[in-house]
């Protein structure tokens, strides 16, 4: 399968702006260890479109997380034949064909399309990690999730739930809200503003969040900071607001004993990335499986269409996640 062109999209970063190019190139071979995976569906992630990822000026394939099915596999591989339908974090996701690591490879349970399950890898590993793996997350705490309409939010919510937790958002977005309360939400704060402690505290019966998700930045870390509980956490995911500097209340952090950790891959081994893996796959793979979770899809697009999708999603006019549906290679 090394001969032949396929379609990729790159992206070059020019200043803030993403520049983004459909291009024909070769199709890989997978190394030791390694699957080539005809692409069925990816979806978008805010993060990789953000300065940062990748050397200024210079062109990448783009795409984080994919679904479709296995190909050809390298040498070492075992479990995984041509025709399994596969799913998992993988660079260049955007095109017909890419290479996913064998050990970030996670089987399609049978009642989900490739649209569904191209929406969970990355999104709910995140979630994984911050709810239980650093969050510790139990049932009947209290989780706060702020910007809960993003894609990373929405899959803490279901998660959360899962877990049997109680679910605050917030979101600036009334509609958005209203439109989470079938997935379990049990109480919404409609702001953008950093003026939710007090209704946290309320809801809480003056006890507070057990565990914060932040996905919106600094502009709502020192409300956070008066929202934890006792020996609460808080993840911090994103920063959408661009703020990226925030004063923290040392007499709290000391006297709640709080937990504070960020959350990102970006320094991490392929080792580090992939360690969770296996958990999640007995964990929380299940869940898909039985129904219990049904990924949140906003809508799928055609994927001719990212410069589209991407603007819609930097918009935030999406609930849940934004999924592109490949061309049928062949």
């Amino acid at each position: 399968m090394s001969e032949g062109p396929m379609q990729s999209y790159w992206m070059q970063m020019s200043g803030s702006d993403a520049l983004l190019e459909l291009r024909d190139a070769p199709i890989p071979t997978p190394g030791p260890k390694q699957l080539l995976v005809r692409v069925h569906a990816s979806s978008l992630n805010r993060g990789e479109f953000l300065p940062g990822h990748g050397k200024p000026g210079a062109w990448k394939a783009i795409g984080g997380e994919g679904a479709g099915e296995v190909v050809s596999a390298g040498s070492g591989v075992s479990g995984f034949n041509p025709g399994d339908r596969v799913m998992g974090r993988c660079a260049g996701s955007f095109a017909e064909y890419a290479l996913l690591d064998a050990a970030e490879a996670i089987p399609i349970p049978s009642n989900l399309s490739f649209e569904q399950a191209a929406s969970i890898p990355l999104t709910f590993l995140v979630a994984f990690d911050m709810l239980v793996l650093q969050g510790r997350l139990k049932a009947g705490e209290w989780l706060l999730i702020n910007g809960i309409s993003s894609g990373v939010g929405v899959a803490s919510l279901q998660l959360g739930k899962a877990l049997g937790a109680k679910v605050i958002g917030t979101s600036g977005s009334a509609e958005k809200l209203a439109s989470l309360r079938s997935l379990g939400l049990d109480l919404a704060l409609c702001t953008r503003q950093p003026d939710f402690a007090l209704a946290v505290l309320d809801a809480t019966e003056g006890q507070g969040a057990n565990l914060i998700v932040n996905t919106v930045g600094g502009t709502v870390f020192a409300e956070d900071i008066r929202a934890l509980a006792f020996e609460g956490r808080l993840a911090t995911v994103g920063y959408v607001d661009g703020v990226v500097h925030a004063d923290i209340d040392l007499e709290a952090l000391h006297a709640k004993r709080l937990t504070l950790f960020g959350v990102s891959n970006r320094l991490r081994s392929k080792e580090q990335k992939a360690a969770a893996v296996p958990r999640f796959i007995a964990e929380v793979l299940p869940l898909f499986a039985e129904g219990r979770i049904v990924p949140r899809i906003d809508r799928v697009m055609d994927f001719a269409h990212l410069p589209e999708a991407k603007a819609l999603m930097e918009a935030g006019a999406h609930v849940g996640k934004v999924v592109l549906k490949m061309p049928r290679a062949t």
